[in-house]
């Protein structure tokens, strides 16, 4: 009886090794040299797809096209001071965070606003840009000169999904008509100009390169006034996200030590100038 026991655990044993050897480890992102860095790749001025290596627009993986715009940028610097190889990696907005966390990418550099919900899901990097939140009517409508969020009652409005503007300001406007959440800012805009919507909530520089897409926008700042948005500075202070517990934070956090808060408006002014509908 004990040596039949003793061979089938001596069995299963064997089994479990084989197993474990048939299995090759994961590749270490962290040992390649690359730095693999996920967006979206369809949300200027942050970031956009375009079919030329123009103005130092980098290979998009897996495709003939190239990533430019102020988050590609930033991963060029990053990457740069840190030696490495940059990799862009084109995911769908929701795609982003479920990315870090599963190893696939090194890092999200993609607008992301650093919030309380997404800091129990992934590590964050300090700001890496400060996005005031602003609003976008057609020129000439019954909204374009509201001088307020009180002024905006009973707008039919819409923004892009998961995101502040969409979660936290849409709510905030009285009796607002609140159409489902766009996939992409682009959706947004779109609907905005299409007459579906009357009002798009988003933050600063994407409503900057808007208004340069779409001369018929006007953009409505109400910060510095009593009535405007209200949202905590976690909502309008952009980052780096990572997987938990990766060792790239610290190194990513001194680069971006050495910039400064011009150094950011610096760069993403001149995003917005070379934006594909700016030309």
């Amino acid at each position: 009886m004990k040596k039949s026991l003793l061979l089938t655990l001596a069995l299963v044993c064997a089994i479990l090794l084989t197993a474990c050897a048939a299995k090759p480890a994961a590749p270490s992102l962290l040992t390649d040299n690359v730095l693999t860095v996920a967006m979206e790749c369809a949300y200027a001025p942050y970031n956009w797809t375009q079919p030329d290596d123009k103005n130092g627009a980098v290979p998009i993986k897996d495709s003939p096209d190239f990533a430019y715009g102020y988050d590609v940028m930033m991963a060029q610097y990053i990457a740069d001071k840190l030696g490495m190889q940059l990799e862009i990696v084109k995911l769908d907005w929701d795609s982003l965070v479920p990315a870090v966390q599963s190893g696939t990418v090194d890092c999200v550099i993609a607008g992301q606003s650093i919030t309380s919900d997404r800091l129990q899901s992934v590590d964050f990097t300090t700001p890496y840009y400060y996005a005031s939140i602003v609003g976008l009517a057609k020129t000439g409508s019954a909204y374009a000169s509201a001088s307020g969020v009180a002024d905006l009652a009973g707008a039919v409005c819409t923004s892009q999904i998961n995101t502040v503007w969409y979660d936290v300001c849409l709510p905030q406007i009285k009796d607002a008509d609140i159409l489902p959440a766009q996939e992409t800012a682009p959706a947004m805009l779109v609907a905005l100009d299409s007459g579906r919507c009357d009002l798009v909530v988003t933050d600063m520089p994407t409503a900057m390169a808007a208004c340069v897409a779409y001369p018929g926008f006007t953009l409505l700042n109400f910060a510095g006034g009593s009535d405007d948005f209200q949202v905590s500075a976690e909502e309008i202070n952009i980052g780096i996200s990572l997987q938990k517990g990766n060792a790239l934070l610290g190194s990513i956090n001194g680069v971006l030590s050495a910039l400064t808060v011009d150094d950011f408006t610096r760069m993403m002014d001149q995003a917005i100038a070379v934006q594909p509908l700016s030309e």
